[in-house]
């Protein structure tokens, strides 16, 4: 799947599963690692846990697999690194803390 179409289905999986204050920020010209960061914010840590997993679950039978994940455990903020596409899910307070569309736009 090429990066803006992934970047588009996870934008509307994690907004059919309630993610909060959904944002993009493209990456192109700022960074050689991935193309896009689609950021997102749960409720609390059982919904940040519940969209990273929803994430891999319709992304998994499209033939779309995680490389890399982080922070599931703890679920304050959760990275799935799809490659073209790094997805960070934050608990609101957390999310304030780093403040990454400030950082990164």
């Amino acid at each position: 799947m090429e990066a803006e179409a992934l970047k588009n289905k996870v934008v509307e999986i994690l907004d059919n599963k309630k993610g909060g204050d959904i944002a993009v920020i493209d990456m192109g010209q700022k960074s050689s690692v991935t193309d896009f960061f689609v950021i997102a914010t749960g409720k609390n840590t059982t919904h940040v846990k519940a969209l990273a997993e929803e994430l891999e679950e319709k992304l998994e039978p499209e033939g779309v697999f995680v490389k890399r994940k982080e922070g599931i455990n703890d679920a304050r903020w959760v990275v799935l690194d799809y490659g073209e596409v790094i997805v960070h899910i934050f608990n609101s307070d957390t999310r304030d803390f780093y403040c990454l569309e400030k950082l990164w736009k």
